[in-house]
């Protein structure tokens, strides 16, 4: 008896022990899973997992049949999408079987929701619920959306998601409207929306003469920076007033942060007029020390882990470089420790201190720097001009087309190792949208500020289709990181370089002649993969080809929703990459630039360093837009290229 409990023991660890399914099992083997698996729960995971291939409704029914048993929250899951499905399939009576079911068994459970949304359509009460428990779910906000006339849903969409599609033009509408009793607290939520949507001018109308909360006052400031010259001023005096009426809170130091950022005349007026003790903050002091009323050192020493002072190290170090004064920008750049900056600002570090102990004769030196450049990051613009440096460059930058490349493979499935099972369970079971719904119930409408939550929400929302936020919470969350080393940034480099539209990037690049991750970085940068995005100057979609552009290089007059189309779009910016990369004999630095900048510019910045420093020929390009886009699409092309081949 004891030798058959042991084996029964070993043979239970044994089932625990194996893989566990994910959207990487291939399909056949998910199929044996959910038919022969002897544990339940597998099964049932396989049969969640096999619902990803966009299954008809009516093969979904027959997947989740039987597999709604339990406690586990999965089982939750499973009752809100069998009751989808039911609801396609024209089932009413059991789809309203299955909501009742699932509120009644889960009724805390974030995918009941749905049940009380579904049911809301005929009892409004039901709608109530739905508000009150689960408000910055995205079903609460689609109930608030369709709340009727009155300012209630609108207010609840301000508070919980001004993003939510539709949200914008009700919140506008509310906050023009002559009949709308609004009081100042609504009126200043109202505000505070549209300024988190960057429409600072409404804004202020929506808020009249009175002074917003102290988050709409400084997303207002935010927003108002971003506009004209007027407009910029204008955020200046408001954010004064913010950092005045509540000096040690913290939107008062984000506004003095602001303040400290902010270009044009009368910028070091404002700051000298901030409370004292906002005066003594880092971003203030750092930009005092960079216009040279006070000494760098000092602030460097006592605030060596805030972003202003990482920007003033730079900053000095880099006009010291385009002067070509190494020592002094060696000094500089080594007053801060590389272990303890984020990856961006390590690497950019490393590799100027090595170009200028190279250049003071140190060759050795120089080396070692680069060679710890390439262990803490392998990837972007620096990791490939360290490689360059030393020679190592066994695959070089590719623009053109290789004869043996085939088309892009899409972007090998991710664990997004939260630490929180929920989610992690239902991001492996290929249902990102329910993690998304899941950790938008748990943040509501706060947004993270931090490297862990930034990294877990820009997974989740590109997990959910939305790369132009998720990206940049992404890049946010990679320029916060510190410390971090080659093999734990690895997934967090994978995310920030997804492959999108592979086939339709595939069959632009091989038109032209040019190496389809090409497209992949140019995009990236240009549009973070969002076809329908327009910027303020004109240009539209994936590479933001401005209109004028397009109708020259398509022969005729191009329309914006031609433009928003990605096959066409791509088709155009490849032909556009092409022509320039012919121009400029295939010079990535000159091809890049221009395709910002325009030829015309890029021709006035030639001169002999592009062939013998390149790194300080793009330094020293007098647009800084332009300055940083060269480096980050040539970095995001060089990531493309070396994230197929290798990892650290």
């Amino acid at each position: 008896m004891v030798g058959s409990g042991a084996l029964l023991l070993i043979g239970r660890q044994a089932l625990l022990l194996r893989p566990q399914p994910s959207p990487a099992t291939p399909t056949a083997r998910l199929e044996r899973l959910r038919l022969l698996d002897p544990d339940p729960a597998r099964r049932r995971e396989a049969n969640l997992l096999l619902l990803r291939a966009g299954a008809d409704p009516a093969r979904r029914q027959r997947l989740l049949r039987g597999q709604g048993w339990g406690p586990d929250p999965l089982a939750a899951l499973v009752l809100k999408l069998d009751a989808q499905a039911s609801e396609e399939l024209g089932q009413a009576s059991r789809a309203q079987a299955l909501w009742r079911q699932l509120l009644r068994r889960f009724a805390a459970v974030p995918a009941s929701a749905d049940a009380l949304y579904a049911l809301g359509r005929t009892e409004p009460e039901q709608r109530a619920v739905l508000l009150q428990r689960f408000p910055a779910h995205p079903a609460a906000l689609a109930a608030a959306l369709e709340a009727g006339p009155g300012p209630g849903g609108i207010l609840h969409l301000a508070r919980w998601g001004p993003r939510w599609p539709g949200a914008e033009p009700r919140i506008r509408q509310v906050c023009g409207s002559s009949s709308a009793r609004l009081s100042a607290s609504e009126r200043s939520l109202l505000a505070g929306a549209l300024a988190q949507l960057g429409d600072g001018a409404v804004a202020l109308r929506c808020l009249g003469p009175r002074l917003g909360s102290a988050g709409t006052e400084l997303a207002l400031g935010r927003a108002l920076l971003a506009g004209t010259a007027a407009d910029s001023a204008l955020a200046g005096k408001r954010l004064l007033g913010l950092s005045r009426l509540a000096p040690s809170s913290p939107e008062a130091a984000a506004a003095a942060r602001l303040l400290s950022e902010r270009q044009g005349p009368g910028a070091l007026a404002l700051l000298a007029q901030l409370p004292p003790a906002l005066q003594q903050t880092a971003p203030v002091q750092a930009r005092l020390a960079f216009e040279g009323d006070l000494a760098w050192r000092p602030v460097l020493a006592r605030w060596p882990a805030d972003p202003a002072s990482w920007d003033l190290a730079w900053d000095l170090a880099r006009q010291q470089l385009l002067k070509r004064e190494w020592a002094q920008a060696a000094a500089l750049l080594g007053v801060l420790d590389a272990d303890r900056l984020p990856t961006p600002q390590a690497v950019r570090q490393l590799f100027w201190l090595g170009m200028a102990e190279q250049r003071l004769g140190q060759a050795e030196a120089a080396r070692r720097r680069w060679r710890q450049l390439l262990q803490r990051s392998p990837w972007g613009y620096y990791g490939w001009r360290a490689t360059v440096q030393l020679g190592e460059e066994a695959s070089p930058l590719r623009l053109k087309a290789q004869s043996a490349a085939g088309p892009l493979a899409p972007s090998a499935w991710q664990p997004l190792a939260s630490g929180q099972p929920r989610l992690d369970r239902l991001w492996r079971l290929g249902q990102p949208l329910e993690a998304w719904e899941e950790w938008r119930h748990q943040r509501g409408n706060t947004s993270p500020d931090t490297p862990a939550p930034l990294k877990l929400e820009g997974r989740l929302r590109q997990g959910v289709g939305d790369d132009w936020k998720g990206l940049a919470q992404l890049e946010q969350a990679n320029v916060l990181w510190i410390g971090a080393r080659c093999r734990a940034a690895l997934p967090l480099e994978r995310a920030l370089h997804p492959v999108r539209y592979g086939p339709v990037f595939s069959r632009a690049a091989a038109a032209e002649g040019l190496d389809p991750t090409l497209l992949l970085a140019v995009a990236k940068q240009e549009s973070r993969f969002t076809a329908g995005v327009a910027s303020p100057a004109g240009a539209v979609g994936l590479l933001q080809v401005m209109p004028a552009t397009a109708a020259e290089l398509a022969g005729g007059p191009v329309s914006g929703d031609q433009l928003r189309q990605p096959a066409f779009n791509a088709a155009l910016g490849a032909r556009y990459l092409a022509w320039l990369l012919m121009q400029w004999q295939g010079n990535p630095f000159l091809s890049i630039a221009s395709y910002n900048a325009g030829p015309g510019a890029v021709r006035s910045w030639l001169n002999p360093s592009l062939e013998t420093e390149p790194e300080l020929w793009v330094e020293a390009i007098p647009y800084p837009e332009t300055r940083l886009y060269a480096k980050k699409v040539l970095g995001n092309l060089w990531s493309y290229q070396q994230l197929a081949r290798r990892g650290c």
